[in-house]
């Protein structure tokens, strides 16, 4: 009869004891051992009552001994530790040709979607704990702010520049920023405490409530009604009273101007072109010859350039000033929504 030599494979970012009915089936069944004593799931099997031996030494002594207990009982299972034990499996993968012995791979549990932010969540516990790094443990939200933004427009290029390669990695320095700042979180005060956890689990429960085309009875067939049930439901659970409530300020200027013209298109106020003023004349000019171009993306580009320039030539803080008509055009929003007659 063939001796059975199981290696059995199992993944950390699995709660123990979480494990395969064939898993569990050869650790009832076999001598099973271990060079790890802290293996992560020794507490669980020894209280599902499997004894498991700890063994030590060089790696041909340990196959040497785990075949030997395979030979005495028929069947023997190695339990391999987190980094794979590569040492020992491959000496015990040699008995293979040499011995009469049935070698298998057995992975007892599995990586789930997503289970990789755990390793995100223990790396970054281990760099901002006591004896990490110095570097990490100094910040604080407001001084990571500026890598938050700055890792945005990284990923944002990346898009632009349609580097699936660099997109993932940029993300990953995204998400790198935010499971910081959640570290961060985890060291308030108990009432304040919130973690990794607590962010993902809010996302969820916007997510599902914010798509009720998916997760309830609501009709929703075409994209437009699904953007307008979301404003609908992000209004009411904001209690907003403006389409230019929550639009962040500290967004570049540009961004900012975009976004409320387009938050005030939904009510139906125009941004408009200032009338009266040389810029409102050739604003008026360069709309009807864009009008006409082929390639309006690059033209608007263009005018927008000269823009800039322009405020350069008359000393304009070109950035301050857009920030300004934003305001200003705000403000002309809330007034009208409070008045819409004047529409």
């Amino acid at each position: 009869m063939t001796d059975r030599l199981v290696l059995l494979a199992t993944t950390h970012r699995v709660a123990p004891g979480l494990l395969s009915w064939p898993a569990w089936r050869v650790l009832h069944d076999g001598a099973v051992c271990t060079a790890s004593a802290d293996h992560p799931q020794l507490p669980a099997l020894r209280a599902a009552g499997v004894d498991v031996d700890v063994l030590s030494g060089p790696a041909p002594e340990l196959a040497e001994e785990v075949r030997s207990r395979a030979a005495a009982t028929g069947l023997a299972v190695w339990l391999a530790a987190e980094d794979g034990d590569a040492a020992v499996v491959r000496a015990i993968s040699e008995l293979a040709g040499t011995d009469d012995v049935e070698i298998e791979v057995l992975y007892g549990s599995t990586d789930l979607p997503g289970a990789r932010l755990l390793d995100v969540v223990a790396v970054m516990d281990r760099l901002r704990s006591p004896g990490g790094c110095p570097w990490d443990a100094e910040q604080t939200h407001l001084s990571l702010a500026p890598h938050l933004l700055e890792e945005s427009y990284e990923a944002y290029a990346a898009i632009e520049e349609e580097d699936p390669d660099a997109l993932r990695e940029e993300l990953g320095d995204v998400l790198l920023q935010v499971a910081f700042h959640a570290r961060l979180a985890e060291e308030l005060p108990a009432e304040e405490r919130w973690s990794l956890d607590d962010v993902a689990a809010g996302l969820v429960d916007k997510l599902i409530r914010r798509h009720p085309h998916v997760f309830a009875a609501v009709d929703a067939p075409t994209a437009e009604h699904v953007a307008a049930n979301w404003e609908q439901i992000k209004t009411a659970e904001k209690g907003r009273t403006s389409v230019t409530d929550g639009v962040p300020f500290g967004q570049p200027a540009l961004a900012l101007a975009a976004t409320l013209q387009r938050r005030a298109a939904r009510v139906g106020i125009p941004a408009g072109i200032p009338a009266g003023i040389p810029a409102g004349m050739a604003v008026a000019a360069a709309a009807a010859a864009i009008a006409e171009t082929d390639e309006p993306a690059g033209a608007v580009g263009e005018l927008l350039f000269a823009a800039v320039a322009l405020a350069q030539a008359h000393g304009v803080d070109p950035e301050a000033a857009l920030r300004g008509a934003a305001r200003r055009f705000r403000d002309r929003v809330v007034a009208l929504e409070a008045a819409p007659w004047k529409l």
